[in-house]
């Protein structure tokens, strides 16, 4: 019987200098103001502790206890492979929004990234990796961006990125600003405000998926912002969640179970034409 073992690492990922994400790079002058990170502004971004696996000693495999047809699992799935895909989702987030500048186009930044999730040793994508500028951060996943905007020196963009490590799906995402407009600035961080009363609601009160979006419609119109109810989180596992065909978390009758959902949180500035995106894993 092989043994595993799960020993804590540091992973450290340096960027390949002839990289074609580099070449790229080399279009934008280095005085450009650069991304101002959501975690900047609101606080750090969650991290989660990478860890490798070995064949030293037997480590039990945590599967989450639940009944429900919407909550299945295949046979891999393990919490912490969900946890390393999603710290190297969140890896991949970072590097590409410190390497983002004003000037370039959405197009470009798009290309970037997927170069960045290349570099990390992704095993697959297992949804398109989405960047999107100025007014595009008002579409929803499934809507096209609108032409291919330049970034500018005061604008507003996020990264949603959903890559598959150790056979598990990682999906995060982001909002982040250039420059100093304060509307901006205050619509990125609101995102990552609103997104931390969920997840607080969910882990203190243990309510279901339906009453998270409704709380969080609720705690949006306090805030000032308009929440984008299209848009209501989805189920992730080991690769492919999708035959599992668990719907909505905003339509989950039943109390989300840790590790398997993704929470999103979309809201638009009620009078100007941008909006904020930020997902994590419920875990």
């Amino acid at each position: 019987m092989l043994a595993i073992a799960v020993v804590q690492q540091t992973l450290v990922l340096p960027d390949p200098p002839l990289s074609p994400a580099s070449q790229l790079l080399q279009k934008f002058s280095a005085e450009k103001v650069v991304a101002q990170p959501l975690y900047a502004l609101a606080g750090p971004a969650p991290r989660y502790i990478v860890k490798r696996i070995t064949n030293d000693a037997a480590q039990p495999e945590e599967k989450p206890v639940t009944a429900q047809p919407k909550e299945a699992v295949g046979a891999a799935y393990s919490i912490e492979s969900m946890r390393y895909a999603q710290a190297m989702t969140w890896q991949a987030i970072d590097q590409l929004a410190q390497r983002i500048r004003p000037g370039m186009l959405e197009s470009e930044a798009r290309d970037l990234g997927k170069q960045v999730l290349a570099d990390l040793d992704m095993q697959r994508i297992w949804h398109p990796l989405l960047v999107r500028f100025g007014a595009n951060t008002l579409k929803t996943f499934k809507q096209r961006s609108d032409g291919d905007p330049v970034l500018g020196d005061n604008d507003i963009f996020f990264i949603d990125m959903g890559a598959v490590w150790q056979g598990h799906e990682g999906d995060a995402g982001a909002t982040f600003a250039t420059g100093n407009d304060p509307h901006m600035h205050a619509c990125a961080s609101a995102a990552k405000a609103l997104f931390d009363r969920v997840q607080a609601r969910w882990k203190n009160d243990q309510v279901v998926g339906l009453e998270l979006y409704r709380y969080a419609e609720e705690q949006a119109q306090a805030m000032g912002w308009q929440l984008n109810l299209d848009i209501k989180g989805h189920r992730v596992s080991d690769f492919p969640h999708a035959i599992h065909r668990g719907g909505d978390l905003g339509d989950f009758e039943h109390y989300p179970n840790a590790g398997l959902w993704i929470l999103e949180i979309q809201i638009a500035h009620p009078s100007k034409p941008y909006g904020a995106f930020y997902e994590d894993l419920l875990a």
